[in-house]
């Protein structure tokens, strides 16, 4: 794995998850610099690297999501088969960062789920942060977020006790294998979470922590 010394005055930044500064550079691209925080484990790219809400949307209107397309639901079936095995009747839920073409949200409603969604560039209906869920859904978004902490934190202030929390998102595995990794390749990927980020992440929450396969956590509020 490729690794540069970088210069001795460099100030350390602040982990933008544990906001510890046990930070250190571990690799660059030749697009941007990544760091890791050695209290929580998480992956990062500084500030400086982070695109403007239009930009974002500019890339993700690229993607071609589509609600109808059965390989699309296979992929979030990993997310939603092991979530409704916790939910009640009359339970609802919010899909955090729906995208421009929801399908979370669709999945949920055609089992019977009452479902809210919310994106800050194609849903951003403030009304859900005045409401609270019985389950809340983030897949394929929570990379992307520029402060962490905050929105984890956002979202569990909504979540009603007994409530859970499901993430997708790709996990690094080491840093060998970083290097090569497609996830990091997207513009708009800038953390990135190992098992050890979200065993501190549950910690830190008071939450009980499921890994399931190589891309799903939930995370349960007690």
């Amino acid at each position: 794995m490729k690794t540069y010394r970088r210069p001795s005055q460099r100030a350390a930044l602040i982990c933008p998850l544990c906001g510890a500064a046990e930070t250190a550079f571990v690799y660059l691209d030749d697009r941007r610099e990544y760091f890791r925080c050695r209290c929580c484990e998480l992956v990062f790219v500084p500030a400086s690297y982070f695109l403007s809400l239009p930009a974002e949307r500019a890339h993700y209107d690229l993607h071609e999501n589509d609600s109808d397309d059965p390989r699309y639901r296979k992929f979030l079936s990993r997310l939603v088969e092991p979530m409704l095995e916790y939910l009640r009747p009359g339970d609802c839920g919010l899909d955090f960062g729906s995208g421009p073409g929801p399908t979370l949200s669709v999945m949920f409603t055609e089992t019977g789920w009452a479902m809210d969604i919310y994106d800050p560039a194609y849903q951003p209906d403030e009304t859900v942060w005045r409401k609270e869920y019985d389950f809340i859904t983030a897949s394929e978004v929570v990379e992307h977020l520029h402060q962490p902490l905050a929105e984890f934190q956002r979202l569990w202030s909504i979540l009603r006790p007994g409530g859970v929390l499901g993430v997708m998102t790709k996990r690094v595995q080491n840093l060998l294998a970083f290097e090569s990794w497609h996830y990091k390749t997207d513009p708009t990927h800038v953390v990135f979470y190992s098992d050890a980020t979200f065993h501190w992440l549950s910690d830190h929450l008071a939450g009980r922590l499921e890994i399931i396969g190589s891309d799903v956590i939930l995370l349960h509020k007690s």
